[in-house]
């Protein structure tokens, strides 16, 4: 199962592409999507469409795993990332993808075992989880890895639910 973590943004959006061969997590690739801020925000979104578009065209995951929007004091940013979350659900869409949504909390469940895990400790986990050295930079990438492995735990537990007939 290749699967597609993306953590959104309208500036920056964390990619990370992982493949589960027989229960073992292989990265395949990982990085961000930017766009200019210096264009109007029809571009930006046409632009973050056009380069999503081209990762699932050229790597053709299974399953799209996106982080939930998260509200917090900040409306406008809370408007940019929704509207950022809205074309990556198009783009899915349009490649007849599955989407699949996490909250912060459940992604750090999943990645250390505990929902309120700092950013350096989910860091951390995603590169020994992924056989990686060294920590994966930037920030974004390494969320987008933890959204694509997230998604791998909570459908190994959905198997194996199906599979006791719970």
């Amino acid at each position: 199962m290749r699967v597609l973590g993306l953590d959104p943004g309208l500036g920056t959006t964390g990619y990370g592409l992982v493949d589960n061969d027989d229960q073992n997590l292989k990265p395949i690739c990982y990085g961000v999507i930017t766009t200019q801020p210096a264009q109007e925000l029809a571009l930006r979104l046409y632009d973050l469409h056009q380069q999503l578009t081209e990762l699932l065209v050229s790597f053709s995951p299974d399953v799209v795993a996106i982080e939930q929007l998260f509200f917090g004091n900040n409306s406008r940013t809370a408007m940019a990332v929704g509207q950022a979350r809205g074309v990556i659900l198009l783009a899915a869409a349009q490649n007849h993808l599955p989407t699949h949504e996490y909250t912060p909390m459940q992604i750090k469940q999943a990645i250390t075992g505990y929902g309120q895990a700092d950013k350096i400790q989910v860091q951390r986990m995603v590169s020994l989880l992924l056989g990686i050295d060294e920590i994966i930079h930037p920030d974004d990438a390494a969320d987008a890895l933890a959204i694509a492995i997230c998604y791998h735990h909570a459908s190994r537990w959905d198997q194996i639910i199906d599979q006791q007939g719970v």
